[in-house]
C-alpha cells in the first residue's frame, strides 16, 4: 500500500547515507501556482466585499449567504444544543490547552546597559486577529480552541473567528464549531471559507449592512487547504501569519521495538484528514515495514474513510523509508521536517530530544498524533510541507511582539557618543552623528 523509499547502504559497501532532499515523499504541491489562480479572488474580495465574497461562496459552498457575521442567538443556540459528551471533551480540551498555553506568556524584562542607560523589552500583544476552522471534508471544534486559547492567554483584545458555511445546517458554520465559540467567549463569527474568508480578515469587508461589516485583522492564524495556504501567502506582510499549514503529514521514526499496530493505526489517523495528507514511516527495521503493511491491509478495510485513506496511503505523499539505523533515520526525519513526528523507539525520549525540525513531537507507544490532535494540552496547528524547519506552531508568542523601549540619561548618553559619531561617519550618514552631537553643542 505504502511506496517504499531504501536509504540503506547498498550490498556493492557504497553508503546511501546521501542527502535525503528531493527522494522524500512529498505531495507535489505548487503553492505558488495556487497564489496565481486564487489572486483575483483575493482581489475581488479587496475591491468589492460582500458581493464578492456572496458570489464566491455559492460556487465554492454552494451556499447564497445573505450575511456574513452568525447572529449572537444562533452561537447561543448552538452551545445550548451541543451533544453533553462533546461539551464534557471541549471544556476538558479548553482546560488542558489553557493550562499549557498560560505557562507561555512572556513577562517584560528591563536591561540595565550602563549607569544611567536601560533597555526594556515589552512584549505587547496585537489588537485583533482572524482565526480560521476548516470545515470542507471534517469539521475542527478542536481547532477553534486551538486558536482562541493562546490568544487568550497572550491578551489579544478582539478576536475573530471564520468558518466555512454548512448547507446542512442553515448556512451556518458547523454548530459543533459555533457551541466551541460560545463556550470560548467568541461572539464574533463569520460564515465565510477558503480564500475568500482570507481575503475578508486581510482588508475587512462591508456586509449585507453595517452591523455585518468585519473590519480587517493585525494577524491570521489557522489551518487550510492549498487554497487558503495560498491566500495567507499573498496578503503576508499586509498581516502577520502563524505558518503556512496546508494538508496534514506524520512522521514516524520507529525500530523493531515498535507495535505494527500502533504505527498503522496512526498512519491512518493522519490519512483520514484529505486524500492529500502525507504518512510516513522511516525505519531500519524491514520486519516492522512488513508488518505495518499487513496491519495496513486490515485497518484500512474496516475504518470510516475508507477511499479517503487509501488515496492519501498510496499517494506520492506517503511511504516507508528504510535506514541502516536510527542515526541516519533522525538524520533524514530533521530533512523531513514533519508537522507530527512520532517517536517509537528504544530510548524514544532520547531521540526525541535530538530531533531538531518538527511542528511537534510525540515520544513513546502513548502518545500518540490523535492525543496531540484534541487534549495533550499541545497546540494542533503546526506548520507543514518542511516549514517545521524555520516556523513553529501556533502558540501565545504567535500574538505578541516584543517592542523595546530606550531609555538613556544625558550622561550615559555623552559616554558612548563618540562611538555613534565614528559609526555614523564610517556609513556615509553624518547627520546620525550630528543628531547626537546636536545635544551637547
Amino acid at each position: 500500500m505504502l511506496n517504499r523509499i531504501d536509504l540503506r547502504s547498498s550490498t556493492d559497501g557504497h553508503s546511501s547515507r546521501r542527502d535525503p532532499r528531493g527522494l522524500l515523499p512529498r505531495a507535489q504541491l505548487d503553492v505558488s501556482v495556487a497564489v496565481e489562480r486564487i489572486r483575483p479572488l483575493v482581489e475581488a474580495v479587496h475591491e468589492h466585499g460582500f458581493s464578492a465574497i456572496r458570489e464566491a461562496t455559492e460556487k465554492f459552498d454552494g451556499v447564497a449567504l445573505e450575511r456574513l457575521r452568525v447572529p449572537a442567538e444562533a452561537i447561543a443556540a448552538a452551545e445550548a444544543t451541543l451533544e453533553p459528551e462533546v461539551r464534557a471533551a471541549l471544556l476538558e480540551v479548553i482546560k488542558r490547552a489553557r493550562k499549557v498555553h498560560a505557562d507561555q506568556r512572556r513577562t517584560d524584562v528591563t536591561t540595565q546597559v550602563v549607569a544611567g542607560g536601560t533597555v526594556t523589552e515589552r512584549w505587547v500583544p496585537v489588537r485583533r486577529v482572524g482565526l480560521y476552522v476548516p470545515g470542507g471534508l471534517a469539521v475542527y471544534p478542536s481547532t477553534v480552541v486551538m486558536n482562541v486559547v493562546p490568544a487568550q492567554e497572550a491578551g489579544v483584545e478582539a478576536l475573530v473567528v471564520t468558518s466555512p458555511p454548512q448547507a446542512s445546517n442553515n448556512g451556518l458554520p458547523d454548530s459543533r464549531v459555533l457551541a466551541a465559540c460560545a463556550l470560548l467567549g467568541v461572539t464574533e463569527v463569520y460564515a465565510v471559507g477558503g480564500a475568500q474568508a482570507i481575503a475578508m480578515l486581510g482588508y475587512g469587508s462591508d456586509g449585507a449592512d453595517e452591523s455585518d461589516r468585519c473590519e480587517p485583522v493585525d494577524v491570521i492564524t489557522g489551518p487550510g487547504n492549498i487554497w487558503v495556504t495560498a491566500a495567507k501567502r499573498l496578503l503576508q506582510g499586509r498581516v502577520g501569519i502563524d505558518a503556512e499549514a496546508g494538508p496534514t503529514e506524520i512522521a514516524i521514526l520507529a525500530d523493531d521495538t515498535a507495535d505494527p499496530r500502533h504505527v498503522a493505526a496512526d498512519l491512518i489517523s493522519q490519512a483520514e484528514h484529505d486524500p492529500l495528507a502525507a504518512s510516513v514511516l522511516v525505519t531500519p527495521s524491514l520486519e516492522l515495514a512488513d508488518a505495518v503493511e499487513v496491519e495496513l491491509a486490515k485497518q484500512v478495510d474496516t475504518t470510516r474513510h475508507t477511499e479517503r485513506v487509501r488515496t492519501s496511503l498510496t499517494g506520492e505523499q506517503s511511504g516507508i523509508v528504510l535506514v541502516d539505523d536510527l542515526e541516519q533515520g533522525l538524520r533524514v526525519v530533521d530533512e523531513y521536517a514533519a508537522e507530527h513526528l512520532e517517536i517509537q523507539t528504544r530510548d524514544a525520549r532520547e531521540w526525541a530530544m535530538r530531533v531538531r525540525n518538527a511542528g511537534a513531537i510525540f515520544v513513546g507507544a502513548f502518545a500518540p498524533v490523535s492525543l496531540g490532535d484534541y487534549a495533550a494540552g499541545s497546540n494542533h496547528v503546526l506548520p507543514t510541507a518542511g516549514c517545521a524547519r524555520h516556523s513553529s506552531g501556533l502558540s501565545v508568542q504567535s500574538f505578541l511582539r516584543g517592542i523595546h523601549v530606550v531609555e538613556y540619561t544625558e550622561d550615559a548618553l555623552r559616554d558612548v557618543a563618540g562611538h555613534v559619531v565614528a559609526l555614523a561617519n564610517a556609513e556615509d550618514l553624518p547627520a546620525h552623528g550630528d543628531a547626537v552631537k546636536a545635544r551637547f553643542a
